[in-house]
């Protein structure tokens, strides 16, 4: 048997258990295409070996596209194309498409053609005479860093090139930015919170970047008079593209998203005081509040069976920051470890705050992976890990009962979204809690045939 970190022979590393792969982000070029299907009625071109259109299928499901409205296309590079460019071949497949009936055709690179150093820009505005519709060219290999990166490629190259400075701005307006940087495999069920709220406090939105987002929004994007960035992890770099070039502000900038009691208020009184709506929002906080109490006193959450207890949060800086809120003040337990995905300084500067402001001294992993979060379960040994599946499997023999899954990958909310924004988003979190409590007592061993 050859051992885990040498050879059969020679009993030499072959290499060390830090270098593994990272399931927990996929690459740019995923991020990009995650994007630009975020926009309704047109379709994207992957310049890239077939293989990576995989990561394509995967931002189509995440964007809950409807495959008979969406079309993705892929040059299916080989060998050839690889070694001496494949512009030849993009060239071809734009104009045997070019009859499709959408609004813009978002072209975006791999590594492969990135590195043998196809120009896209140049193709798309060679044939974008021949086209009835919008050639986007997004140059955004994998190696350019995490989906987070790609995020904000793409939405950097779609407002540069899409965006009208020109356009008339919408008094109170808002635009949103980036709901799908989001490890909640239902977010379209917080961004539809977030729309609910903004609706009840006459909020007009003028865009959301992206999510079935016509292309008209996004040329009237600079209209609005504020922007909000809906994750902790991309598309920053969006909001403070258009506070330099259109003057928007941005809101709620600094705090955790609205997941818990505490971080829900705060997030809602920050728009009654930007908007001049405090009244609304105090009345939606008092009453999501009572409607979480009421809620909580007739179904007795399992909550109270884990007061003080060891836990660990390994997710997204989008659901995992605000998520040490929720876990100490409504769950009542003690966070003990922390593994992000990302960790660049605003998500550490948010980190360490909240922290602070809690009192609480924690292990924490940016950047985290496998390896990494696996060797901080062993260090502390939690009771209870609110993570993905991955961890289940993670932390299998390190003696941890409980392993909450609250973000992707993840086996539960396959049909229906479910928020973690707001106040359902509390009830929500508590039920899956209940669920895995439950779930765990369940033998694993021995059914028991029933005595009627």
């Amino acid at each position: 048997m050859v051992p885990a970190n040498g050879d059969e022979q020679t009993g030499r590393k072959t290499r060390s258990p830090e270098a593994c792969s990272n399931p927990y982000l996929r690459c740019a070029f995923n991020g990009a295409a995650l994007t630009a299907l975020g926009v309704s009625h047109s379709a994207l071109l992957a310049h890239s070996p077939q293989g990576c259109e995989y990561l394509v299928n995967a931002a189509f499901a995440a964007q809950e596209c409807d495959y008979m409205e969406t079309m993705t296309l892929c040059t299916k590079l080989c060998v050839d194309e690889i070694v001496h460019g494949g512009e030849d071949i993009l060239a071809r497949t734009i104009r045997e498409v070019k009859e499709l009936p959408i609004a813009a055709l978002f072209v975006i690179s791999a590594c492969g053609p990135e590195i043998v150093g196809d120009d896209i820009a140049a193709v798309c505005e060679s044939l974008q005479p021949e086209m009835k519709f919008r050639l986007v060219p997004i140059a955004s290999p994998g190696f350019r860093g995490s989906q987070y990166d790609g995020i904000d490629i793409a939405l950097d190259t779609i407002l540069k090139t899409l965006a009208d400075g020109g356009v008339k701005k919408v008094p109170g307006s808002i635009c949103l930015i980036a709901p799908h940087a989001n490890a909640n495999p239902t977010w379209p069920a917080d961004l539809a919170w977030v729309k609910q709220v903004l609706m009840q406090m006459n909020i007009p939105v003028v865009s959301t970047l992206t999510y079935r987002t016509p292309l008209s929004d996004i040329i009237n994007s600079a209209s609005a008079e504020t922007c909000l960035v809906l994750s902790h992890d991309a598309g920053q770099k969006a909001a403070d593209y258009f506070s330099a070039t259109y003057g928007l502000d941005q809101v709620c900038k600094g705090i955790p998203l609205p997941i818990g009691m505490t971080n829900t208020q705060r997030w809602l009184s920050a728009l009654g005081e930007r908007f001049d709506t405090l009244k609304a929002a105090d009345e939606m906080v008092a009453e999501g509040e009572r409607m979480v109490t009421t809620t909580c006193r007739r179904k007795w959450p399992m909550a109270r069976f884990l007061y003080r207890t060891p836990a660990a949060i390994v997710a997204d800086a989008t659901i995992g920051i605000p998520l040490v809120r929720f876990v100490t003040e409504e769950m009542e337990m003690t966070p003990r470890f922390i593994a992000l995905y990302s960790g660049n300084r605003s998500v550490r500067d948010l980190l360490d705050g909240e922290l602070k402001s809690l009192g609480l001294a924690t292990k924490i992993e940016y950047g985290t992976d496998v390896y990494k979060t696996r060797q901080g379960l062993q260090e502390i040994v939690p009771r209870v890990v609110f993570g993905s599946t991955i961890e289940r499997h993670a932390a299998d023999g390190l003696g941890i009962p409980y392993v909450v899954e609250v973000v992707k990958m993840m086996r539960q909310f396959r049909m229906i979204n479910r928020e973690y924004f707001g106040y359902t988003g509390i009830l929500n979190l508590f039920e899956a809690v209940q669920n895995e409590w439950t779930m765990a007592w369940r033998s694993k061993e021995k059914r028991y045939r029933a005595k009627w």
